[in-house]
């Protein structure tokens, strides 16, 4: 019954564990971010508002169509009587004075009104541009632009983002490898303890010797819960980046491979894909947009427009007027007071800045690439170069445990071989780590993110 009952509790921790421990590798963990992180949901977001008004400003092409209603008090009525009606006719002089007698001998001037003081009027106005000196082209232009350095500055993010991710999730492996280490340090120490506490009441050694063994098995514990504690840190960050709440057991390790492609392939393609480069693009876009359209100012404007009439009352003046009208009409800019030639020598040197922004960005990227190329093969050559130094590491401690026992060595010995040995290690998982961490980078500024798993198989098969 206490067999089972252990046996209970056993199942118990182990299912507790793989449910609380999430395995993720690299992959996994970058799809989870492009999904999940607010700051590239936000970069996209913004994509899909500058679409929106690229979209919007064809309808810069499209009449404008309003309805509009007025309501007018005048201070009287338009009214017109006979005598004002004659007088503003051309007619022959003896006619004229034959109807003003007939008009006298009628009582005098008939008045009519031809519109009361309160008036309302409704009617339908449209307004289509057909030319405007390239202002709406422009506009269109300058639109697309913007769109175009939305979607750079989402990529931009999205490759920060990637090497942000690699940083915390090979910091997690990292710090994973370091606790192994220092486990075993610990574990070595503990054994060597044990045997100094033998070694001493068989009086082999002196109890200074026993006390410098529990010394360094002390400290080895304590360096083992600072290792843990830090591991506890990289896994809480990796978790708060992927926003996972169980914990993260990280699948993908360290590797490093032997050699890597040539620095130049690496730099062509970061030249020929970096989205930085293409933002600069969309802003010199927008700047001889902006030419554009400030020239365009210079040029007359022509338009169709069109009026028709719903409702004028029931006036004399309603009446007779047209119910619609169309017509031509041509703004042409005399004067401007808004600085036209100014505008446009501002706009030019926009364009030269960009240009000379986009020649520096691109010697500053091949720069760039070559550091990190030779920090990646600098971390290959530690890597390697570390391998014989493991296997001294390993057989000093050997020696040394063995004359320790024999008297010939002391207890600082060992532990100075032990504690040699978890720094070879680690100074090897370090140099594992800066290497991913570069290679990394040399992916994401080359856009070849795509190409990590083969880095990985490779790194496997040794290559």
């Amino acid at each position: 019954m206490l067999k089972i009952s252990r046996l209970s509790v056993l199942l118990t921790t182990v299912l507790s564990l793989s449910v609380s421990a999430k395995s993720v590798d690299f992959d996994s963990a970058w799809k989870n971010v492009l999904n999940n992180h607010n700051g590239i949901a936000a970069e996209r977001a913004n994509v899909q508002r500058q679409e929106s008004l690229a979209s919007g400003t064809s309808d810069l092409n499209l009449p404008s169509i309003t309805l509009s209603a007025n309501y007018t008090y005048l201070d009287d009525d338009v009214t017109v009587n006979s005598q004002q009606l004659l007088d503003s006719t051309d007619i022959n002089p003896a006619f004229a004075g034959a109807a003003t007698g007939l008009i006298n001998a009628l009582g005098g001037p008939i008045t009519s009104t031809l519109s009361e003081r309160d008036i309302f009027t409704s009617s339908i106005r449209a307004i289509w541009p057909i030319f405007t000196g390239g202002r709406i082209s422009a506009a269109e232009s300058a639109a697309e632009g913007k769109t175009d350095e939305a979607r750079s500055q989402l990529k931009m993010k999205q490759q920060a983002s990637y090497e942000d991710l690699a940083k915390y999730y090979f910091s997690v492996v990292l710090a994973n490898e370091v606790v192994k280490t220092y486990s075993e340090v610990e574990q070595g120490l503990a054994k060597h303890r044990d045997n100094a506490v033998k070694l001493q009441q068989q009086g082999q050694i002196a109890k200074v010797e026993r006390l410098q063994a529990d010394a360094a098995y002390d400290k080895a514990k304590v360096d083992l819960r600072k290792a843990q504690q830090n591991s506890d840190i990289a896994s809480a960050a990796l978790r708060s980046m992927l926003q996972m709440n169980e914990n993260i057991t990280p699948e993908t390790p360290l590797f490093i491979n032997q050699k890597l492609p040539e620095m130049t392939a690496f730099i062509d393609n970061t030249l020929a894909t970096y989205p930085g480069l293409d933002l600069l693009d969309a802003k010199e876009k927008q700047a001889s947009s902006l030419i554009k359209a400030e020239k365009g100012s210079y040029y007359p404007e022509v338009y169709l427009y069109g009026n028709y009439n719903l409702y004028e009352g029931d006036s004399l003046s309603a009446e007779i007027a047209p119910d619609w009208m169309v017509g031509v009409g041509v703004n042409v800019p005399l004067l401007d007071n808004k600085g036209r030639s100014e505008k446009v020598a501002a706009a030019h040197s926009a364009v030269q800045q960009v240009q000379y922004l986009k020649k520096q960005a691109k010697e500053d990227l091949s720069l760039l690439v070559e550091k990190t190329y030779r920090e990646a093969l600098q971390a290959i050559d530690e890597y390697y170069g570390l391998a014989s130094s493991i296997a001294l590491a390993q057989e000093n401690i050997l020696l040394r445990e063995k004359g320790f026992k024999q008297g010939l060595s002391t207890s600082l010995d060992v532990v100075d071989a032990e504690l040699y040995l978890a720094s070879i290690k680690t100074q090897r998982s370090l140099a594992s780590f800066n290497y991913m961490i570069s290679l990394v980078k040399l992916l994401a500024l080359s856009d070849e993110t795509d190409t990590f798993v083969q880095y990985q198989l490779q790194a496997r098969e040794g290559k």
